[in-house]
């Protein structure tokens, strides 16, 4: 039996007294796409961000590769192959796009600069044509854009996606989920975090239901698409 490359075991998060996410267990397997969803404020970034140890756990586990790192720093889980697009993308706005794709290999290192380089330019041929720009000059979806690029610089072996097509138009969401198809056909590792929930069940293996700090539902991408609840609450009942 393989060992699911990300899992929560029982896990509470709280923010002082509030208590933020309430014994959380899931599993992200090794070239699964799993997906989050959630109304806003449900927890789904929390969840995400406390892989990172921001906020820290307050019971409970989390497991990468089967070793605990709950209590591990920032740049050991991003060295050891988790890389995170957060939400608001958070780029560097007054680097060019090149400086900030070069950001990305910090935690590993330059030694496959140029060829990972030239692999973003492949998925995200506008980041070419921009590439001396300063950041704060793109547009939303190319900050998006960006945002993952400088992600996948540091070779992950887990892509942790924050809210991907939050504040971007349609055909732009279409163009972001389009290059996530594109990562997954090469084997990528996605856990998508997104109130989108359209796109990233379609996207997705497998997806949680998020609700009050708590996972509701379960089930494939495909299934939970077609669930009455889900449809009701997250689909616009179409």
């Amino acid at each position: 039996m393989s060992v699911p490359l990300l899992e929560f075991r029982d896990v509470d998060v709280f923010y002082g007294p509030i208590q933020a996410l309430k014994g959380i267990s899931l599993t992200v397997n090794e070239g699964e796409t799993v997906a989050l969803i959630g109304a806003n404020g449900a927890g789904k970034s929390t969840l995400l961000m406390s892989i990172f140890g921001q906020p820290r756990i307050a019971r409970g586990q989390i497991f990468y590769r089967g070793e605990a790192i709950s209590h591990k720093s920032t740049h050991f889980i991003a060295s050891n192959g988790i890389a995170q697009a957060p939400e608001g993308r958070r780029i560097f706005p007054d680097m060019t796009v090149e400086e900030n794709l070069l950001m990305g290999t910090i935690p590993i290192g330059d030694r496959h600069q140029k060829e990972d380089k030239a692999r973003m330019y492949q998925l995200f041929p506008i980041l070419e044509e921009r590439r001396a720009q300063r950041a704060m000059t793109l547009s939303g979806g190319e900050q998006q854009m960006l945002a993952i690029a400088r992600a996948l610089m540091s070779r992950p072996k887990l892509l942790l996606l924050d809210e991907p097509s939050l504040g971007l138009a349609p055909l732009v969401v279409r163009q972001i989920f389009d290059t996530l198809r594109t990562l997954t056909a090469q084997g990528m590792t996605l856990f998508l975090v997104e109130q989108n929930a359209n796109h990233a069940l379609r996207l997705s293996d497998r997806a949680y239901v998020l609700v009050n700090g708590e996972i509701r539902l379960t089930g494939s991408g495909q299934a939970l698409l077609v669930d009455p609840e889900v449809r009701r609450a997250y689909l616009g009942g179409a």
